[in-house]
């Protein structure tokens, strides 16, 4: 799986080759070797990065985290591929089952408008709840689903009204 980090307004592309018997990472295609994460007293940790010893601190931010390195700070969140696919005029007009299960609650109507991460229908899988949220500000178009039927996994849920071309 790829993740996008945002650091400090620069988006890298991170991989996680291995976790055992270290931590190896692939960053915007470079190999990357961490080790010894230790603790030190005074709260500050130290890693091994591909051979050579860094001071490390991290703390959480509202958006992300707070990462620091020899000394450098740096601001890092990780990119949300919804709204970037939104950015880009991308697919996100869909609510999809990530899983097979039962619609628990339906929370909105054909016409609503809704805000990105506003929950639009709720599902149960495996004793599981799950709420699953829309992934772009718009209007429901859509919605494929009622209370209490089942459903497959990558079922549409729902859908968002194209956007308006302005």
């Amino acid at each position: 799986m790829v993740l996008k980090l945002d650091l400090d307004g620069t988006v890298h592309r991170v991989t996680i080759l291995a976790r055992r018997p270290h931590l190896v990472l692939s960053v915007d295609g470079r190999r990357h070797v961490i080790q010894n994460l230790d603790e030190a007293g005074d709260g500050s940790r130290r890693l091994t990065l591909d051979g050579e010893p860094v001071a490390f601190a991290r703390a959480d931010s509202v958006d992300g985290a707070i990462v620091r390195l020899d000394g450098r700070s740096f601001a890092l969140r990780r990119v949300d591929a919804a709204a970037e696919a939104s950015a880009a005029g991308g697919g996100a007009n869909v609510v999809r089952a990530p899983m097979p299960g039962t619609v628990i609650v339906v929370h909105k109507r054909v016409g609503d408008s809704v805000q990105r991460g506003e929950t639009i229908v709720t599902i149960e899988s495996m004793k599981l709840q799950m709420k699953l949220d829309a992934p772009r500000d718009g209007e429901i178009a859509e919605i494929a689903a009622r209370e209490g039927e089942g459903f497959d996994k990558d079922a549409v849920l729902a859908r968002l009204a194209a956007p308006a071309e302005g």
